[in-house]
């Protein structure tokens, strides 16, 4: 018997906090997801990290024996100093004197970086002005770049998503969140062909070291907002029309910023996933909650005795305060007058 009133309170305290628990599950999948990646990541990357070191250090032996005349210690010096100027990218290589990293254009590539949180780190302010107008810069441009993105996502909505599902929705009668999935998924193959597949065979044209995999690893990289800033277009010394470039370079950014928001709008609006949120999100307590509320503690009340507490009748009739009676001046009430009437 006590095993039993044991088990039905579990069962009850379980389903009474249902979102607590899926909150906990959501957690550890998270924390288990995170632990999956840091050892895939340096499983795989690993081996390479000290194949590569070894490689240098065989190249840094090789040159100090062909240099008797000079010593280690002046070389780390100067690989010191050439690699701290190239996390500001600034180059000493002959081969990227003739590129400049803050011209018009650049700037601009840089801005759009910036205000758009993906930050690849190939280019970084050098004196302390202009790490502080950054910071200035960033605080204020940020906010106005996610709500300028949310108007324009908004206004595009309109027209690519709520549309035309309310169009084949009345048009042929099917049903509503099977045409929202079905028009979802065409979105998405629509933004991933124009916004990654193409972008990444021209980039894998225009720039002579990337492959198709490098250029499609560019393209999710920087609309993603993730900016590792590994590979980086319009860097090579000998790039035409560098500019020209750049700015293209800058508006599809931005453009394919604005279409990853619009694919992820229209996802997150889908009925199925708005249902799988809503295990993990805290029940809001709504109007008509509060309101069911106060008629069963109305109803509590009501069963009272009648000398204790008025009748759901009478509180429909007769106000909570005590108003004085109106009579005429011949001493009838207005209601007695009425009824006299």
């Amino acid at each position: 018997m006590l095993q039993s009133l044991t088990g039905n309170s579990c069962v009850r305290l379980i389903q009474s906090n249902k979102s607590a628990w899926y909150f906990m599950f959501l957690v550890l999948g998270y924390v288990l997801y995170l632990i999956f990646g840091a050892v895939v990541f340096s499983s795989v990357e690993l081996p390479y990290e000290d194949l590569l070191r070894q490689r240098l250090r065989g190249i840094k032996r090789q040159f100090l024996q062909e240099h008797e005349c000079l010593s280690e210690e002046r070389l780390e010096m100067f690989l010191s100093k050439a690699l701290e100027a190239s996390n500001y990218g600034v180059s000493i290589l002959n081969n990227a004197s003739a590129s400049w990293n803050w011209d018009f254009t650049s700037s601009l590539f840089f801005a759009s970086t910036v205000l758009s949180t993906t930050g690849y780190g190939h280019t970084a302010p050098l004196s302390d002005g202009g790490k502080a107008f950054c910071i200035i810069y960033s605080v204020i441009g940020i906010p106005f770049t996610l709500l300028f993105l949310t108007a324009v996502v908004q206004r595009i909505m309109v027209y690519s998503t709520w549309r035309p599902i309310m169009y084949v929705h009345t048009r042929w009668g099917l049903s509503k969140p099977l045409v929202a999935l079905v028009h979802a998924t065409l979105l998405a193959v629509v933004a991933v062909s124009c916004f990654f597949l193409i972008p990444a065979a021209i980039f894998s044209a225009l720039e002579e070291n990337w492959n198709f995999l490098e250029s499609f690893y560019f393209c999710f990289i920087s609309l993603s907002t993730i900016g590792l800033g590994d590979y980086v277009p319009g860097e090579a010394f000998n790039q035409r029309f560098r500019e020209l470039y750049k700015l293209g370079i800058t508006v599809y950014l931005l453009l394919g910023l604005i279409a990853m928001l619009v694919v992820l709008e229209t996802f997150c609006e889908l009925q199925q996933l708005k249902q799988l949120r809503k295990m993990f999100y805290l029940k809001k307590e709504k109007p008509q909650d509060r309101l069911s509320i106060m008629e069963h503690d109305h109803l509590a009340f009501s069963s009272m005795p009648d000398g204790t507490i008025n009748s759901p009748q009478e509180d429909k009739t007769e106000p909570f305060v005590d108003f004085p009676v109106l009579t005429s001046p011949g001493g009838q009430t207005r209601h007695d007058r009425k009824r006299s009437v």
